[in-house]
């Protein structure tokens, strides 16, 4: 049995192939670039070379990419962009065509000249995958499922706050079923409001194998909490410090006791050990992460959750998990100082970078439970214990 796991963040997209076949740390896995940075990187090639664009499929990761698109529009070279493609950049299309869009129709697109330089905007590409994994012998056609995670704001409503819109969803489906899993889905049951992940499934195309779509933030949580280490403790604080974004998650018996979201860029050390505090002691409050430019926050539990009692305080994941043991207190100075709050470094099955992918994998067996089993017994036999859906 084999599923595809593919999480997608700004920095780097992290590929893992589970095999039922094979041990879990010998399966293979890619880190490569993401793909808002391969479209990054095409668009300032195009703004170098003075050359018009066009940029089709569907909606993507924004950031790098939305901003080299920008930067070319501002340079005063001529930017075509396809309706789907365009809300990458921006939902409300009116805010594209003022910093220098034009929004075309598919048929337009197609009539454009030949001296357009066409750039697709997707996240999943499944041919490059399978070209990549290819050149070492590996066929994907009997795959089982394909489990694929980004981060997605959600369409918010003009007017209302991205943000805001992102966290009452959050809120909606910890309320509906208590659990990380509950924010995959199968791609038929995917919310409507959810457009970039209904955008990854339609990038998708036609496969012979089930697909799951599956927000990157819990993802990643529930992949770290696959670390031999963390695994063992009933009750944790689990924060992904990401390249863009920043969260933590407090875990019960229960599941989810409280969750914070924030930009990684506007935060440093000594706020990150306050709202991780507020979330440990049950004060922290929406508005503490709101006002501060950040996502928001959410609490189920008031009951504390003491630091200091346990040999750590924070499993810490993330490819920005360094800002642990380090602090920027003056410009362009790094000071090493060690954080009052003890950190773990979770490695989930030995490796940090996929994490998301094992969240993945583990969202993927508890919504199949036709592939349940064998996912189980992998993970038992990596000597993590139960996985999730086999706990009491």
């Amino acid at each position: 049995m084999k599923i595809l796991t593919v999480d997608i963040g700004t920095g780097t997209q992290d590929i893992f192939l589970y095999d039922s076949q094979l041990h879990i740390e010998n399966s293979p896995k890619l880190v490569v670039p993401s793909p808002t940075m391969i479209v990054h990187r095409q668009v300032k090639a195009a703004t170098k070379a003075r050359k018009p664009i066009l940029i089709s499929g569907v909606m993507m990761g924004g950031g790098p990419s939305a901003w080299a698109v920008e930067a070319h529009a501002r340079a005063g070279l001529k930017t075509y962009a396809t309706s789907a493609a365009a809300k990458t950049l921006n939902d409300e299309l009116d805010k594209v065509r003022a910093f220098g869009v034009e929004i075309v129709s598919d048929d337009e697109a197609a009539a454009l000249p030949e001296s357009v330089q066409r750039i697709e905007f997707r996240d999943l590409d499944l041919p490059a995958i399978q070209k990549a994994l290819s050149a070492f012998g590996i066929d994907l056609s009997d795959l089982d499922a394909i489990a694929v995670a980004v981060f997605d704001h959600g369409d918010a409503p003009p007017g209302v706050s991205d943000r805001q819109f992102r966290f009452d969803y959050l809120d909606e489906r910890i309320r509906a079923r208590n659990s990380l899993s509950s924010f995959a889905f199968l791609a038929d049951d995917i919310p409507p409001i959810m457009t970039r992940l209904q955008a990854v499934a339609d990038s998708a195309g036609e496969i012979d194998c089930l697909l799951i779509v599956m927000d990157t933030a819990p993802a990643a949580v529930l992949g770290a909490s696959f670390d031999s280490i963390a695994s063992q403790r009933e009750r944790k604080i689990i924060t992904n410090i990401g390249n863009f974004h920043t969260l933590a998650f407090r875990m019960g018996a229960g599941g989810i006791e409280g969750v914070f979201e924030h930009h990684t860029g506007e935060i440093n050390l000594p706020r990150l050990e306050t709202l991780l505090r507020a979330l440990a002691d049950g004060s922290l409050k929406h508005e503490d992460v709101f006002d501060d430019m950040g996502h928001g926050a959410l609490m189920y539990s008031d009951e504390k959750f003491e630091f200091g009692k346990d040999e750590f305080d924070v499993v810490v994941t993330g490819p920005r998990r360094s800002m642990f043991s380090t602090i920027d207190d003056r410009p362009q100075t790094i000071v090493n100082r060690q954080s009052p709050i003890v950190p773990y470094y979770a490695a989930p099955f030995g490796d940090m970078m996929i994490a998301g992918c094992f969240g993945l994998l583990a969202a993927t067996g508890e919504i199949l439970p036709n592939l349940r089993e064998a996912v189980s017994k992998s993970m038992r036999e990596a000597g993590i214990g139960s996985p999730p859906w086999e706990v009491d």
